[in-house]
């Protein structure tokens, strides 16, 4: 099988990319490198059997000879992080449906399998815990421009699943929730290893609103094995998946796990949304999914729980330090990521 990974230069995608590879599947990664980083697959690019290519997945000159050679496409490129959402929202919503629309208009010329990575956001404001994949959603006003990407993640979901009830292309929606494992980074929102990077530093932790705002976490391993399953089933074409954990947590305690496990002392400080984000910032409080239709297609169980994830961020996040304290403060190095 060959399959294509946009975005395959990302968390998620590079940790899928080398999935895939040791399946026995050839391989291509689409990365324009704007949050992807190419040292994420540089161990990969030894394997006769991948390629990258640096483009853009809006690009069709690039993504139409991609996508025709594909036997499935995993459509994971996306403008993702609460904080650049919030700084750059028209990028959001242009770069998130723009790329999703020339992906979807490829696939469907050659009827090629296609999952499209989606997020939890869409739920919105739904309070119906946990939440169903058929559940209504509802946004927050367009004043809070928070619910830009969610609304344009959304359209993504109608767009791709249009696509094959009028035109039979092969779709799946998949809404992840909350990945987290090595090679994260912090930098745009992201609260786990955000968090245990404050730690390792002797920084102090620093939680948004109250910490009684709850979320799961499924370790990144699980959520690509959950992926690629999705793609061998075909009772999953047409469908939309949670793809997440059903343990919830609460931030406040999360930043107390992730002390404790790194053996940290310094002190938990809260810090208003507005602070971080603006006035018209809106949160959700609670954000738990339902896998019983996860679970009914493709029999998935998460294989992870929060201690592990949280302990496999820490010892890649401590690898890199070690690393960067190893060569000279003048060089430039890129900083290699390792999976435990």
């Amino acid at each position: 099988m060959e399959a294509l990974v946009t975005g395959g230069a990302g968390f998620i995608g590079s940790h899928l990319a080398s999935l895939l590879l040791a399946r026995g599947n050839r391989v291509t990664v689409l990365d324009d490198l704007s949050t992807g980083r190419r040292v994420n697959i540089e161990r990969l690019e030894s394997n006769d059997r991948f390629e990258f290519v640096r483009g853009s997945a809006h690009d069709a000159a690039v993504t139409d000879p991609l996508v025709s050679r594909a036997d499935v496409v995993f459509h994971l490129a996306a403008v993702v992080g609460v904080k650049r959402v919030v700084e750059d929202p028209v990028r959001a919503i242009e770069s998130n449906v723009a790329a999703t629309s020339c992906v979807l208009a490829a696939a469907a010329r050659t009827r090629t399998r296609i999952l499209l990575a989606s997020t939890s956001e869409v739920y919105g404001k739904h309070s119906d815990l946990p939440f169903e994949e058929s559940a209504d959603i509802g946004f927050g006003p367009p004043t809070a421009l928070r619910w830009a990407y969610a609304c344009a993640k959304a359209l993504d979901e109608w767009h791709a699943l249009a696509y094959w009830q009028h035109r039979g292309t092969p779709a799946t929606v998949i809404r992840l929730f909350n990945v987290a494992g090595p090679r994260q980074l912090g930098d745009y929102g992201m609260v786990l290893p955000r968090l245990v990077g404050q730690a390792l530093r002797g920084e102090a932790l620093t939680v948004y609103g109250d910490g009684t705002q709850t979320r799961t976490f499924i370790h990144v391993d699980d959520a690509i094995r959950a992926l690629a399953a999705c793609a061998d089933h075909q009772e999953a074409v047409g469908q939309i998946f949670n793809i997440g954990s059903d343990h919830e947590v609460r931030i406040i305690d999360l930043a107390e796990l992730i002390r404790a496990r790194v053996g940290a002392s310094g002190p938990i400080e809260f810090i208003p949304f507005e602070t971080v984000y603006g006035d018209r910032f809106e949160d959700m409080m609670r954000r738990v999914p339902s896998l019983a239709k996860l679970k009914s297609v493709i029999g998935f169980e998460p294989s992870h729980d929060l201690a592990s994830i949280i302990d496999d961020v820490i010892a890649d996040m401590r690898r890199r330090q070690e690393f960067v304290a190893s060569v000279s403060s003048e060089s430039e190095v890129s900083v290699p990521f390792v999976s435990p």
